[in-house]
């Protein structure tokens, strides 16, 4: 018992944590959890990991082994990350007091984290699914609206556990009962299954829409929290698990070029957002496939940046949210007039997503593009640059323009609570750390999971991502002058989602119909009929009846005789 204490999984403690959260009334202490917790997980990784691969936490369940502990350098740098941004979450989010929310928060980041450090795939599957279970609340406080998408959310990674399940009960059965979360491939037993549960987390193209669904609906904290973890979780999965597969270098690319096109015509700033995140998984999974040491490094470093300047642009929507009540590109403008320091803030996150020189992303999407030329994947590589630009456009631009300057919308509101400009001037700190060229990327790059010998400031790299950039600005400089860029539509615009939100509603209301005709008509023709025996039975067996007009007895006496004969066939069947 003491052995596995010392082995315990750093997840496990924050799952402790938000459980704690859940029956603790005074709202200052449950704040002092929510920040302490990733804390205390980021020094028991550190304790733990000791420049070596950790395997701990071993449960004998039965005959089944669960290894609940596997700490190594893929893994390491997505614990860190986690337990960094839930502490700029509990920050952010202190202004809250919502017990729900703490509670839901810690355990669903502690799940994830947990399944970082899974062992093997059944271990994986139970964080899998806290994570999914546990982040719903963070949607239904949202509101009304958000009670279906979070309905919707919950079906969808329910069916994304189940696959994972069924995939590595295939999978273990196939090599004699070892689970073990390693190398799959799509080759393997059940491999196809486990690639389905981690493209749906992941946001593979036409799995994708529960994130502009459940996102921009969940509260102002819980976008911020939920941005972080699943999709990040899932990315770890497929870095583990499928590593090299060509197909991820053609879905990667297919994901980060659809996004823009919704993104740049989309009022909603969180969906815009949630587009954008969809996009930026795109190289990850394009990464992942090419799956060289480079491109490995790639993720783990892009996962790292975007997890910090994705919740600092959330964190900044969510202020202007909180502030104004609207988050719609068409109702707002103006405002770095009342919120100098969130505009601030974003245009730092927003330098970031768009990776200009010295701001987080440049140091790692470039290695990312660098390992797909290396590979001679030519077209892909035009086609991540392609989407560079786009990303310039809806998140470096569109983002910070519509919000923060555009037309003056009138509105005069106070800047954003003191916790939340906190919480984004921590982020935008970490966000210009990591790309700064002297000592800041070199320590990111000590976390990635192979040595890093790649530098980013060279002056055909830095000269060609600047022109890159100031084309796109000009490009949308350019369209808003003509007055073709595209307006702001008021509607929600819910691409592939329409297939089950709007077609499908359709057919099962059409099923439901038809069965209603079915059974009423049934219903009838079984009322028809019972009534037609029933009058024949009554004219044969009444006592006014046919049968009773020639024959002393009437009905008692015929089903009393008929009980008789039937029990007598019984125990003559019986006896013999």
């Amino acid at each position: 018992m003491i052995e596995l204490l010392l082995n315990l999984n750093p997840g496990l403690i924050i799952i402790l944590a938000g459980m704690i959260c859940a029956v603790l009334p005074a709202s200052q202490i449950r704040k002092l959890l929510v920040i302490a917790a990733p804390i205390a997980g980021i020094v028991s990784i550190s304790t733990l990991y000791t420049d070596q691969e950790v395997i701990g936490g071993i449960i004998e369940v039965g005959r089944q082994s669960f290894t609940t502990l596997r700490i190594d350098s893929l893994s390491l740098i997505w614990g860190y990350i986690f337990c960094v941004v839930g502490v700029l979450n509990g920050i952010f989010g202190l202004h809250e007091k919502c017990q729900i929310t703490d509670s839901s928060a810690l355990i669903y980041m502690g799940s994830a984290i947990g399944g970082v450090f899974a062992g093997d795939l059944l271990t994986l599957f139970l964080f899998w699914e806290i994570a999914a279970v546990s982040s719903v609340p963070l949607i239904w406080k949202g509101g009304e609206r958000a009670y279906a998408a979070g309905v919707r959310y919950l079906a969808i990674h329910i069916f994304s556990g189940v696959a994972l399940l069924a995939g590595a009960i295939i999978y273990g059965r196939a090599n004699g009962g070892d689970f073990t979360f390693g190398h799959i491939g799509l080759n393997a037993p059940g491999g196809w299954l486990i690639l389905l549960a981690m493209g749906i987390k992941c946001g593979f193209p036409l799995l994708h829409n529960w994130m502009q669904d459940a996102y921009p609906k969940a509260s102002i904290t819980g976008t911020v929290i939920l941005s972080a973890f699943t999709t990040k979780l899932a990315i770890y999965a497929l870095a583990r698990g499928f590593a090299g597969e060509d197909i991820l270098i053609y879905i990667g690319a297919a994901m980060t070029v659809f996004p823009v096109f919704f993104a740049v015509i989309e009022n909603d700033m969180r969906r815009v957002l949630s587009y954008s995140l969809n996009n930026q998984l795109g190289y990850m999974v394009c990464g992942i496939g090419v799956g060289t040491s480079l491109a490995m490094n790639g993720v783990a470093g892009q996962v790292a940046v975007h997890i910090i300047f994705k919740s600092l642009l959330f964190m900044s929507m969510g202020a202007v949210l909180y502030r104004v009540g609207t988050i719609k590109g068409s109702e707002l403008g103006g405002l770095f007039r009342s919120m100098p320091l969130t505009t601030v803030f974003c245009l730092v996150g927003a330098a970031s997503i768009a990776a200009f020189p010295l701001f987080a992303a440049f140091v790692t999407k470039a290695m990312i593009i660098s390992a797909v030329i290396k590979e001679h994947h030519y077209v892909i590589s035009f086609i991540l640059l392609f989407a560079s630009a786009g990303v310039m456009e809806h998140s470096g631009i569109k983002i910070p323009y519509f919000t923060f300057f555009s037309h003056d919308s009138g509105r005069r509101v106070e800047e954003a609570p003191w916790n939340m400009l906190v919480a984004m001037g921590l982020a935008s700190a970490l966000c210009l750390f990591f790309a700064f060229p002297f000592g800041g990327y070199q320590f990111l790059y000590s976390l990635m999971p192979y040595a890093a010998d790649y530098d980013p400031y060279t002056a055909d790299h830095v000269i060609f991502q600047l022109q890159l950039l100031f084309a796109a600005i000009v490009a949308f400089a350019l369209l808003k002058r003509l007055r073709i860029y595209p307006a702001e539509r008021r509607a929600e615009i819910i691409d592939f989602d329409w297939t089950y939100r709007k077609l499908g509603l359709s057919v099962v209301k059409w099923l439901g119909a038809m069965w209603m005709r079915l059974n009423a008509v049934s219903a009838n023709m079984r009322d028809r009929f019972a009534g037609s025996l029933g009058r024949k039975l009554q004219q044969v067996f009444s006592p006014a009846g046919t049968f009773s007009a020639g024959s002393p007895v009437n009905l008692p006496y015929v089903l009393t005789a008929a009980m008789l004969f039937i029990c007598l066939i019984g125990v003559y069947i019986g006896a013999s």
